[in-house]
């Protein structure tokens, strides 16, 4: 059972290596911890476009033993957030796109934690997905309880489990610890990807109904609120402390319907808000004809694949009660305030989508 001093219990992170750190999430995962005065060493395959000081940026493979071997020397802690995130699944995926997701995803992450236990690396911080739980069913204020889903809509969502639960067995051997972090949707500034199949759709006048009930609602983690849950389950990977060999749930802690969610952003980039509701098992059945006849005949893929239409149509929702209770967590900004700062960002996403649609 967990005591007020287990709770107490928080270490430095030391020197700092970031796995993709020049993607949306480790790019301003890196300039939070240089502008908290940490020494960061980023890994990715493109170079992070920010300049410091204290940075040492590093470009290549996670597939490539050797340059592993090189990264993990004099680091303290690892927060692992580069990967795969194509959400290709059945027969969309083929063997080279699963084969090509399993070697980064799973065989990656397994070659950089074991390598960071033989140079004495004291923490890892495995970037996981709330999927990982997702199987079909509504999950109302899920909890870190639930079982892994053996129902996978997609590869990545595979590997994720198999990572996860690798990386947590970890925990301990070799004098490092370890705990996972699994976010909801993650959104905000240098975002490319949670806003971008919508836009495209509204570009080609696709966006004219909403799918499903208002009432179904799911979780977002804003970009920054979710690095303040890295930071502190770091703090907490102690002996002794609160979150080896854990799993947490970190998100907005607001529940909220993806259009209503999203409405700001329909009225920053000039588009209405649709009015009208379409039973989500009625799209979902359209999507499913739609995509046996791009299997069959070739035609385009349909804008929605058919499970994705559960994710938006139920309730998927997680509680953030464990992350508060182990390691203090509550989200540094609303949803409000969030959206407010991420306005400019997506309104010119949109309008660079569109003029590469049109031009």
């Amino acid at each position: 059972m967990m005591t007020e001093k287990d709770f107490d219990k928080t270490t430095e992170l030391g020197h700092v290596l970031i796995t993709g750190g020049s993607g949306f999430v480790g790019s301003n995962f890196v300039q939070t911890l240089l502008d908290q005065g940490f020494k960061v060493r980023s890994f990715d395959l493109a170079p992070c476009p920010i300049q410091h000081e204290n940075l040492e940026v590093v470009e290549g493979n996670i597939c490539n033993i050797e340059l592993i071997k090189e990264i993990v020397k004099d680091i303290d802690t690892i927060f692992h957030t580069a990967a795969i995130i194509d959400l290709k699944g059945g027969r969309e995926a083929t063997k080279e796109f699963r084969d090509r997701s399993y070697d980064i995803n799973v065989e990656g992450t397994k070659h950089l934690l074991r390598e960071g236990q033989e140079a004495g690396v004291k923490r890892f911080i495995y970037t996981a997905s709330n999927s990982v739980v997702i199987g079909g069913e509504p999950i109302v204020n899920g909890c870190e309880k639930m079982p892994y889903t053996d129902r996978f809509n997609d590869i990545y969502t595979e590997t994720k489990v198999v990572a996860e639960k690798w990386v947590l067995a970890q925990n301990g051997d070799k004098g490092i610890f370890t705990c996972a972090i699994r976010p909801s949707g993650i959104w905000g500034p240098g975002d490319t990807t949670f806003f971008k199949q919508m836009f495209d759709q509204m570009i080609a006048g696709l966006v004219k109904a909403r799918i499903g009930m208002s009432g179904a609602k799911l979780d977002n983690s804003y970009v920054h609120n979710l690095i303040h849950g890295y930071i502190l389950a770091a703090e907490h990977l102690v002996e002794g402390g609160t979150s080896p060999g854990e799993a947490y749930f970190i998100n907005d802690g607001d529940p909220v319907n993806v259009f209503e969610f999203s409405r700001p952003i329909f009225e920053a980039v000039g588009h209405t808000y649709p009015k009208f509701a379409v039973p989500a098992p009625l799209v979902k059945m359209a999507m499913a004809i739609w995509q046996a006849l791009h299997f069959r005949f070739g035609i385009q893929a349909p804008p929605i694949p058919p499970l994705a239409v559960e994710r938006i149509a139920i309730d998927n929702y997680f509680s953030i009660e464990k992350a508060r209770n182990h390691l203090g967590y509550e989200p540094l900004y609303s949803t409000a305030q969030a959206m407010q700062d991420s306005l400019h960002y997506y309104k010119e996403l949109y309008l660079k989508l569109k003029a590469a649609a049109t031009a």
